[in-house]
């Protein structure tokens, strides 16, 4: 629309991440990575503290029942927060080795958890240039049933595999590499859980895709170095949100479900 406009809300941050919207209580939740701290945003009041420390907290989402589900950078894990408050682990480990550093993360609606763990948060030896305490053979695209406890490697050959997210019947699952591709992949979901062919949606032509969502149109928005792109479901670019700032992640909440939030 003509009329739109891009609005501050809060700064003096230092590298935020993961905005979900909680709809039970009407809040914004976000991560501010460095600062070991989940945020939270309300129209009255701004912005508080949600959860410290946060083990680095990077991406989030919610359940089907609106527990809050976060990847950790420094706790290599997903955590889960009850209804009570307590966080616990959900997975942590695949095939008895640690993972990277847990990155974004979304639900199906079957409750799988299907997440993403490059290795942006290991630190790099200065002599040897190689992340230490790697235990996992690579970069990999995970999916996690709660249900029975299975944790399976979807896909092996990304860079950095970032943002994910379905297309509104979850027959697509798409992925950003934010590695030297610079690309968002689709894949066929098949009713097993597993990821069938892929194909490259779409390449940025500005910075690398991070966090990603799809609307209810089917369109993927695209954090990018200018902003937001918003492809639509052919691949094709059909719009832009100028930024300031370069969004790391962004996702629809308010009331309705038409703000998009990002956090740049």
């Amino acid at each position: 629309p003509a009329d739109a406009k891009v609005t501050k809300l809060a700064g003096d941050f230092t590298f935020t991440e993961g905005p979900t919207w909680i709809k039970a209580g009407g809040f914004l939740v976000f991560s501010d990575i460095p600062q070991d701290e989940l945020k939270q945003w309300k129209s009255a009041g701004g912005v508080t503290t949600y959860r410290q420390p946060s083990h680095n907290a990077n991406g989030n989402t919610t359940d089907s029942v609106g527990r809050l589900i976060t990847c950790e950078h420094s706790g290599r894990r997903i955590a889960i927060q009850e209804r009570t408050g307590a966080v616990k682990t959900l997975v942590d480990s695949f095939e008895g080795k640690k993972f990277n550093s847990p990155n974004d993360v979304v639900v199906k609606s079957d409750g799988t958890v299907w997440f993403t763990d490059p290795d942006y948060g290991l630190k790099t030896n200065p002599t040897t240039k190689q992340k230490e305490g790697r235990e996992q053979p690579g970069n990999f695209v995970y999916r996690h049933d709660p249900k029975n406890g299975r944790t399976a490697a979807l896909v092996k050959d990304f860079v950095n595999p970032n943002g994910l997210a379905f297309s509104p019947d979850e027959k697509k699952l798409y992925i950003a590499d934010s590695g030297a591709p610079k690309h968002i992949r689709v894949f066929a979901v098949s009713s097993d859980g597993t990821l069938g062919a892929s194909r490259i949606f779409c390449t940025l032509d500005q910075g690398v895709p991070d966090g990603i969502r799809v609307d209810q149109h089917g369109r993927v928005w695209s954090s990018a170095g200018d902003g937001v792109q918003i492809f639509g479901p052919d691949g094709r670019l059909v719009g832009r949100i100028l930024v300031p700032e370069s969004p790391a992640n962004l996702c629809f909440g308010g009331a309705d479900g038409k703000t998009l939030f990002m956090t740049a």
